[in-house]
């Protein structure tokens, strides 16, 4: 059976979700930065860490952005194949509804036409738009607006297979080290390992949106996830950069078969504000 869904609530619910995630904290983000604050060994990285605290509950209450770079917002379609759209084009629905929300939310503006010329689009289009055709006949959004300041300081590695799982936590150590307080700690790691060049990539800004208190379920992995938490946080970075045991909330790792001859790492840090709206139709 073919269900038909009109792209017009695709538009509206793009719109809903890119005001939500820049506005509102997602439940597993705000347990995080409570349970920083309240660990934190720092007196100044306590300092900050409630600070932001306050800043999420004001953003919060008066509905205004939780950060203002706003980010280039990044869009997870997962289609079911029994579905069919109708009404018009499926990716100018999506874009449609980014525009929608960037201009009725009053979000910020960021992205350009060209990355030369350097021309404000005004409206926040085009998305960065990534599909996966699923089994059945519902759809899966997940709206993850990304600011800069974080995505600049993200770092691949083409590692060489003898490199292994000591070279993977290297890399995830020189790219958070590198990006140090220019990522806007406490930050979130998402970390792809596998595929190609593009494929680790899309896996480490994916793992960003996973729910930080769901853990890989792949046992190795999750152990890695854990490890690299602890020495991450052993940096003393800190909070805004300024010292503290809080250097990064959670490291999310996802993974994918390789090629014989690589070992691609892909590290897409976030910010304290790890923007992400998931919803299904």
């Amino acid at each position: 059976m073919i269900r038909e869904v009109n792209v017009k609530e695709i538009t509206e619910n793009i719109k809903e979700m890119c005001i939500e995630a820049n506005y509102t904290l997602s439940p597993d983000m705000d347990k995080a930065m409570k349970k920083a604050a309240e660990e934190e060994k720092s007196e100044l990285g306590t300092k900050i860490l409630n600070q932001l605290q306050e800043n999420l509950v004001i953003a919060d209450s008066e509905k205004i952005p939780i950060c203002q770079d706003t980010g280039m917002a990044v869009v997870f379609v997962d289609i079911g194949q029994e579905i069919h759209f109708t009404g018009g084009q499926l990716e100018e629905a999506i874009h449609e509804g980014v525009r929608q929300g960037y201009t009725e939310g009053y979000l910020r503006k960021s992205v350009v036409k060209d990355p030369i010329e350097r021309v404000n689009t005004k409206d926040n289009t085009p998305a960065i738009i990534h599909y996966n055709i699923v089994p059945g006949e519902k759809i899966k959004i997940t709206v993850a607006p990304k600011g800069f300041g974080s995505e600049n300081m993200s770092r691949i590695f083409m590692l060489k297979p003898a490199d292994g799982i000591e070279g993977v936590k290297n890399a995830i150590l020189t790219a958070v080290k590198d990006a140090g307080p220019n990522a806007c700690p406490p930050m979130v790691i998402g970390v792809g390992i596998g595929g190609t060049f593009e494929k680790s990539a899309i896996l480490a800004k994916k793992a960003l949106t996973r729910n930080l208190e769901e853990p890989s379920e792949i046992p190795y992995v999750r152990e890695l996830e854990k490890e690299m938490l602890e020495k991450i946080n052993s940096l003393g970075i800190g909070p805004g950069g300024l010292g503290g045991t809080t250097t990064a909330l959670a490291v999310n790792i996802n993974t994918y078969p390789t090629h014989i001859a690589g070992l691609p790492v892909a590290v897409n840090i976030c910010c304290h504000v790890n923007r992400h709206v998931v919803r299904e139709i």
